[in-house]
């Protein structure tokens, strides 16, 4: 299956979102664009402990206030994946990449972490 390419105004809408997370105090700790074998398009794949402990709906809810504060339109709005810090996907990733010094613009694909196998991504952060 072919998916379409992650081009520079994805990254950017990208950037956006994560600092309106910051903002609004749920900064995720990994952020990445993802191609999951799943689904047949890019998603923003974040991951937060303070999103964590709470329904995944109030997570999801959080994130859509934090874009709309941030005035990041219903339209340009990325596909955001809410992954729980505890999944093994998001562990092994923390734990194969948080002691990097810097994570930007890292590509990962053709790999398996925990139990998600990545087709290919672009990475934001892995803290």
């Amino acid at each position: 299956m072919d998916t379409t390419a992650l081009v520079s105004f994805d990254i950017e809408t990208g950037k956006r979102v994560i600092d309106a997370m910051e903002k609004a105090e749920i900064a995720p700790e990994v952020a990445l664009w993802a191609v999951l074998p799943q689904y047949e398009d890019w998603r923003l794949l974040v991951s937060s402990s303070r999103l964590s402990d709470v329904p995944r709906t109030s997570g999801y809810a959080q994130i859509n206030d934090a874009m709309r504060k941030a005035n990041i339109s219903f339209w340009s709005a990325p596909l955001v994946f809410l992954r729980d810090m505890r999944d093994p996907f998001i562990v092994e990733l923390r734990q194969k990449f948080a002691s990097a010094e810097d994570t930007y613009g890292m590509r990962l694909g053709g790999q398996k972490f925990g139990d998600q196998y990545i087709e290919d991504a672009f990475v934001y952060r892995i803290r």
